[in-house]
């Protein structure tokens, strides 16, 4: 017998894990699973599972324009005056945007399909929520946002956003306008709108669980801030955001510095990004959650501002496309540890690619890369993990005309089915090294005393891979007849809406102790109900 462990060398040093273990005998090499043995690596919120909707979105407004749309399909030409570039982000080509109306957050199949992945996190932020007024009742009614301010958020909008989260059983997250209409005569940020919307909310009974000051603050500019914002300025405004915080929502987490575009080559030179290093060293220790963005490309939609940093179609299912996150995680912790050590670790915003995804993230494709990155970053501690977005663009899990589920949406379904909040480490006591793509996480199983769930994701395209489980599993297999197909199958059935936009029953197909074979590109959660895994009672 033969044994080895691997360990993958990462930016900023040494991830070791029993990944597998190579166990040769008489020539045969076999994967062995004993889900009674795993032992526990630590906890993830029950929340962790959470999602996006844009404050655009919310508002109405351009946002990313999907790759298959050439009008706007919606609207037509019926709103000329909505049709104004004054409300995206600056610096960018306006042809990347596409104008919708104010999402439907009452629509019935969006409501059900939402609360299905409940409970989770709702979190109304993105650029465009920095330089958003918010039109309290009572107001007059604005034509046009206010000098300072690019778009309109109306308390009828936001009362649809508070009624959402109690339909979806969602707690609500944002962050908070932070643009020129928001500052005094010093340019120093003031409270009057972040008041405004935090005794709105109160008043229509919600409650705004946690916040970030503002949206992703390493591109403060992009996002509105005066010229020449650094991170002094964002410190001295983080400091009147947190008085007025602590005493107007004493029970609202403060999440940040919510950094974007950093562990990765993402960014280019030319573009001026604020380093959390920088603003933490500014701050000092003042978030209860320190929070970051997740992104291992940018779309093509925008151009990939640094070439080896584009992915595609080919290179969607290689190691070194998924461990991208792995990757963001380990620069930001690393920052965590070092300026807010001990504080839970949020990504409160990740998708396949910034600017809307690539073409392939509403297929079979991202599947894999959605399911890898909730596996390995609940592994590495990560608490919470919301996925941009809910409804809109390339990579929303719900098609944004129809609210069809997409791939991603029914591997998020299995996960909130099956994942509970303990983690395991899988240690499996075989492997081969021909196949050192199989990807092996582990968590106790929901809703059931001492039961394991394992998801055994295997990208290859050509290889069949063998497990050998120790007790009788429920096994779960999503594949696609084709990987940039936008239907998925479960254990060979299509996965679809019944009448009335009901779920199907998600059921496995039971398999007893012995062999199991993971097909090429498939995604297998097995489920023992009765592992008796003394960690998980």
């Amino acid at each position: 017998m033969r044994m080895r462990y691997i360990a993958i060398l990462l930016s900023g040093g040494i991830f070791v894990g029993t990944l597998f273990c190579l166990v040769t005998v008489a020539g045969a090499q076999t994967i062995h699973l004993a889900p009674k043995t795993m032992p526990r690596i630590g906890t993830i919120d029950e929340r962790f599972q959470s999602y996006n909707i844009e404050m655009v979105e919310v508002t109405g407004g351009r946002f990313w324009k999907p790759f298959a749309s050439q009008a706007d399909t919606k609207t037509g030409e019926s709103t000329p005056q909505k049709q104004s570039t004054a409300n995206q982000p600056a610096g960018m080509d306006p042809n990347l945007y596409q104008y919708r109306p104010p999402i439907d957050l009452s629509n019935p199949r969006l409501r059900k399909l939402a609360a299905a992945l409940g409970p989770a996190y709702l979190r109304v932020s993105g650029t465009w929520a920095n330089t958003t007024y918010f039109q309290a009742p009572g107001e007059p009614t604005l034509k046009s946002a206010p000098e300072g301010f690019k778009g309109i958020l109306t308390s009828a909008e936001w009362k649809g956003v508070v009624d959402f989260s109690h339909a979806a059983n969602a707690e609500l997250i944002t962050s908070f306008a932070t643009g020129a209409g928001t500052r005094d005569q010093s340019g120093v940020w003031t409270a009057t709108e972040a008041r405004k919307l935090l005794d709105y909310t109160k008043g229509a009974g919600g409650r705004i669980a946690a916040a970030e000051f503002m949206n992703e603050p390493t591109f403060a500019e992009i996002g509105g801030a005066p010229k020449g914002y650094d991170a002094a300025a964002f410190a001295r405004d983080f400091a009147v955001f947190r008085g007025f915080a602590r005493k107007s929502a004493p029970e609202m987490k403060l999440l940040g510095p919510g950094g974007v575009g950093e562990g990765s080559q993402l960014v280019p030179a030319a573009m001026h990004l604020i380093s959390s290093q920088d603003i933490l060293t500014a701050t000092g220790p003042v978030f209860d959650v320190f929070t970051y963005h997740s992104y291992g490309t940018v779309s093509s939609r925008c151009g990939s501002p640094v070439t080896d940093a584009a992915s595609t179609e080919a290179k969607a299912l290689s190691e070194e496309w998924l461990s991208r996150a792995d990757h963001i995680e380990q620069f930001y912790a690393a920052l965590r540890d070092r300026f807010e050590p001990g504080k839970p670790l949020w990504n409160t915003e990740t998708a396949e690619a910034a600017c809307g995804g690539d073409r392939w993230s509403s297929t079979f494709l991202d599947t894999f890369r959605y399911i890898d990155q909730l596996g390995d970053l609940a592994k590495r501690g990560v608490q919470v993990q919301m996925h941009n977005t809910l409804a809109a663009s390339d990579y929303g899990l719900l098609d944004e005309n129809t609210y069809e589920p997409r791939p991603n949406y029914w591997a998020a379904l299995l996960w909130r089915k099956l994942m509970g909040t303990t983690v395991l480490d899988p240690n499996p006591m075989a492997g081969s090294s021909s196949t050192p793509n199989l990807h092996l996480y582990a968590h106790c199983l929901r809703n059931h005393p001492g039961g394991v769930v394992v998801i055994a994701i295997n990208p290859d395209q050509s290889t069949s891979l063998t497990l050998d489980i120790s007790g009788a599993a429920e096994r779960y297999s999503l594949t696609a007849l084709d990987l940039m197909d936008k239907h998925v199958q479960l254990n060979g059935s299509n996965l679809e809406l019944g009448a009335e936009d009901s779920l199907p029953s998600l059921n496995g197909n039971p398999h007893k102790q012995g062999q199991i074979t993971l097909v090429p590109t498939s995604i297998t959660f097995l489920a023992f109900p009765e592992a008796h895994n003394s960690v998980c009672q």
